[in-house]
């Protein structure tokens, strides 16, 4: 019997890579998927699409969602405290002994979700981890995935980047010091089709939005600029 695992679902690039990859593999029995949202404005944490447009790609994926709601700007403490709670509902349904991530390379946060996990006695399971970023997204194009930028830090990336489709001409335009998977935060991004979908996720494009976030223990009042492309389900 496959041990059984719940998939963390960003609904971008790397997690769909991923979920592929297991899927692939035939390792674990996938329960249900597990992402964060934003309560207050009922979008993914981060990467900004709307909680419609994630439930399409779940039932197109053929599996159950779980949408763990946090503040609009929560704590390490709350979010921990959340977590916590969710996980621990999860397990109360079903022997779940693993949690998997699309995470690549950021160490920090591989060490902290192992911790956390092993605090209530799972373990996390990573199969894209340290794998060479620029073969990953070619990878990814190649298996027929399709892919649009939902985000993009300013700090990397201007404006226009937001709302395009990732494709070779994208990954020709992105500046040197930005990470082809977007692995720093430079941008995120919404999975439409591809080799998992039973069918593609119908979206129209609108407008995009500038937001300002202040920047963590900075004393000079400083901020973060994000751009967000809003998708709008059809």
């Amino acid at each position: 019997m496959k041990p059984k695992a719940i998939f963390n679902w960003s609904s971008g690039k790397d997690s769909a890579l991923a979920l592929y990859k297991v899927l692939k593999d035939n390792k674990f029995d996938i329960t249900s998927l597990l992402t964060s949202i934003n309560k207050e404005f009922e979008r993914i944490s981060m990467h900004g699409v709307h909680i419609s447009l994630l439930e399409k790609q779940a039932e197109s994926l053929g599996f159950p969602l779980i949408k763990m709601e946090l503040p609009k700007e929560p704590s390490m403490e709350e979010y921990r405290e959340i977590m916590g709670k969710t996980m621990n509902e999860i397990q109360s349904q079903g022997v779940v002994t693993h949690s998997i991530f699309g995470d690549i390379f950021l160490e920090d946060l591989r060490n902290y979700r192992e911790s956390q996990l092993q605090s209530i006695g799972m373990k996390a399971v990573f199969p894209l981890w340290k794998e060479n970023t620029s073969i990953l997204i070619n990878e990814f194009l190649d298996l027929g995935f399709k892919t649009i930028v939902t985000c993009v830090n300013e700090t990397y990336l201007d404006k226009s980047f937001a709302g395009r489709i990732i494709d070779a001409d994208f990954i020709k335009d992105l500046p040197k010091n930005v990470d082809p998977c977007g692995e720093n935060g430079e941008f995120h991004s919404f999975t439409f089709d591809g080799p998992i979908f039973k069918n593609p996720i119908e979206f129209e494009i609108g407008e995009t939005i500038k937001k300002t976030y202040p920047k963590p223990n900075s004393d000079k009042n400083e901020e973060y600029i994000f751009w967000f492309c809003d998708l709008i389900s059809k």
